[in-house]
């Protein structure tokens, strides 16, 4: 099985460069970045800048339905003359009477109940990195994280959009003021492998029509 494409063999990804503008001709002043700003905090504004993530994300979902429906019903009816085929009839089954009689009932009972619930959670700290400036000022940004032990990999993707009011002055931010937010937590290994059930398991779920 090969490995995801979060983390490509190779050289580092390339970071994107900002443009730089070039001073005035004559003044001294390099232009304004997260270096210079002498009067707010040491927060992302720029791209490239790290901001912290502190992903805290639980979701509960239940659902539950039932049904219960009966009917009963009943009908009779009879004949007392048809055209002279009643009397045809009844001469030909002595059986059935003076009359012809016509009967019948039905019954029906149906009773459905579902129940479903699911439920997650995710806890963990991740820097992620300045990508775009948007035009009013929120920051499109990215995080990646790859842990490797014994053979067993765990990755952390994180992408969406902040607001810069929302970074505290410790330069982090919650992860429920992210907007567009995908977080991706999974791994590959011998336990990943493992929690998959086998080709010819899933072949034959497949192809099982019961």
């Amino acid at each position: 099985m090969s490995k995801p494409d979060y983390f490509p063999p190779g050289p580092p990804l390339q970071t994107p460069t900002p443009p730089r503008e070039e001073p005035a001709r004559g003044s001294i002043w390099p232009g304004e970045s997260s270096a210079n700003m002498l009067f707010s905090d040491k927060k992302a504004r720029f791209v490239n800048d790290i901001v912290t993530i502190l992903i805290s994300e639980s979701s509960l979902g239940t659902n539950k339905a039932t049904t219960n429906t009966s009917r009963d019903s009943s009908a009779s009816a009879g004949i007392d003359a048809f055209l002279g085929l009643d009397h045809s009839i009844l001469s030909r089954n002595a059986g059935m009477g003076s009359k012809i009689e016509i009967g019948g009932s039905a019954v029906s009972n149906l009773k459905g109940e579902g129940n479903t619930s699911r439920g997650g959670q995710l806890v963990a700290t991740l820097s992620a990195r300045v990508t775009k400036v948007l035009d009013n000022g929120n920051l499109v940004i990215e995080g990646k994280r790859q842990l490797s032990v014994n053979n067993e990999d765990q990755y952390i993707i994180l992408t969406g959009i902040v607001r810069p009011e929302d970074i505290r002055s410790d330069n982090s931010i919650y992860s429920q003021y992210i907007a567009d937010a995908r977080m991706v937590y999974t791994g590959h290994g011998v336990i990943n492998d493992k929690m998959k059930p086998g080709w010819m398991t899933r072949v034959v779920d497949w192809v099982w029509p019961f």
